[in-house]
């Protein structure tokens, strides 16, 4: 699992496996990043089952290629408040923030609120690039960044797993009640160090 690439996928070592999910935040609101095209050849080259993504508020051209095409990468799956069985394990991804008008993904209040009513009920693995909020979610001067509206919404979802990035500063695992929340941003905040990715083992339930 990785997140908040921003451009520098190719410095990344992926050791192989199932499933590969990419959180958001391939590219950068500047566009030096990168294009849909070299991404994904760069999926392609990766060593998984299957590739799965969502976007972030900083991929503004992946918004623009989803206009036209809703699968925009041939070697990966993406997911826009869309469901996908894989070994037995439910998946669900979206990519929408709060709080940012004028990036990518944005959505006022009320339409995340709508957004996240959609989420079937106990996935296996949700997908999204905000965190919830007050779960790892504090940037490096204790601000919390994630969204009320889908924290709310967990206690009806209640995933097996949460897996998201944004908030670069708070990387790594908490577990809640029944969920392993993960914040995977792979660059680490203050240094611009590349983190090495997270794993997970999962199994489909009974």
């Amino acid at each position: 699992m990785i997140s908040d690439t921003h451009g520098r996928h190719e410095a990344l070592s992926l050791p192989p496996g199932d499933l590969l999910i990419h959180c958001g935040d391939m590219f950068n609101l500047g566009g030096d990043s990168g294009s849909i095209r070299e991404m994904d050849e760069w999926f392609g080259r990766q060593k998984f089952k299957l590739i799965l993504c969502t976007g972030g508020n900083h991929d503004r051209e992946l918004q623009s290629a989803l206009a036209q095409n809703p699968q925009p990468f041939a070697n990966a799956h993406l997911l826009s408040d869309a469901l996908i069985r894989f070994q037995g394990l439910s998946i669900y991804g979206a990519p929408w923030v709060p709080d940012l008008p004028g990036h990518a993904f944005f959505r006022s209040a009320a339409a995340l609120v709508e957004h996240w009513s959609t989420i079937p009920a106990s996935p296996d693995i949700l997908i999204t690039h905000t965190p919830p909020k007050d779960v790892l979610d504090r940037s490096s001067r204790g601000r919390s960044h994630g969204c009320g509206a889908l924290a709310r919404e967990l206690t009806r979802v209640a995933p097996r797993v949460h897996c998201f990035g944004h908030v670069h500063a708070s990387v790594g695992q908490s577990s809640i009640g029944e969920t392993l929340f993960i914040n995977a941003s792979s660059i680490e905040s203050g240094t611009g160090r590349l983190r090495r990715p997270a794993t997970f083992s999962l199994s489909p339930r009974p």
